[in-house]
């Protein structure tokens, strides 16, 4: 690998990481429910369409979903879990914005040579679910006492699971599946246009 493409790796990787860490904390003013939107799984998916190929082992798209986990956890959007279960809420928050990256990055990669648009908008669906997914079986595990009581708090009594749909992630998944299946392509397409232009 020549020295200039190693030098175009950090540096897309520094700029993919202030983009991740910016659109998170401006996410963190938008909520749709009890938590905050995730504006930053669109930079995720660009970061898997665009580096997969110069990086297989997908570090880039590790590190773009573990520097997701950190903001959120720094940011206080986890407060009202960390206070529950500290562990459980560091676990659930790394691993659900690493995983994002990890399989976002694994279904382009697989689908890239059929054809890179649908590569991109099926990543750009994978990765909400998985982060969304993964948020929870966090709650399954580690939190369900605390979320019944929630839920009996705002009138769901017994229906924790519908609690758990409605009231914590629906609102919020549908908004981040949908900016991300709709912006992720477009943004994909832009940077190729720009790179077969220069």
């Amino acid at each position: 690998m020549s020295k200039n493409n190693n030098t175009q790796k950090i540096v897309g990787l520094g700029l993919f990481t202030a983009i991740v860490i910016v659109l998170q904390l401006m996410g963190s003013f938008i909520r749709f429910g009890t938590f905050s939107i995730s504006l930053v799984l669109v930079p995720v998916v660009i970061g898997a369409a665009l580096n997969t190929v110069l990086d297989p082992l997908f570090i880039f798209v590790l590190w773009l979903g573990f520097v997701f986990g950190v903001v959120v956890l720094l940011s206080g959007d986890a407060a009202a879990f960390l206070g529950v279960n500290a562990l459980g809420t560091i676990l659930t928050v790394l691993v659900k914005g690493t995983l994002a990256g990890l399989l976002s990055g694994l279904v382009y990669k697989a689908l890239e040579n059929k054809n890179r648009t649908l590569a991109v908008a099926v990543a750009a669906v994978v990765c909400p679910v998985v982060n969304t997914g993964v948020f929870l079986i966090g709650c399954l595990l580690f939190f369900m006492e605390t979320i019944g009581g929630w839920a009996d708090g705002v009138g769901f009594g017994a229906n924790v699971g519908q609690y758990m749909i409605v009231g914590l992630v629906g609102a919020n998944f549908i908004f981040e599946l949908l900016f991300n299946v709709v912006l992720s392509p477009v943004v994909v397409r832009l940077i190729r246009i720009g790179k077969k232009e220069v």
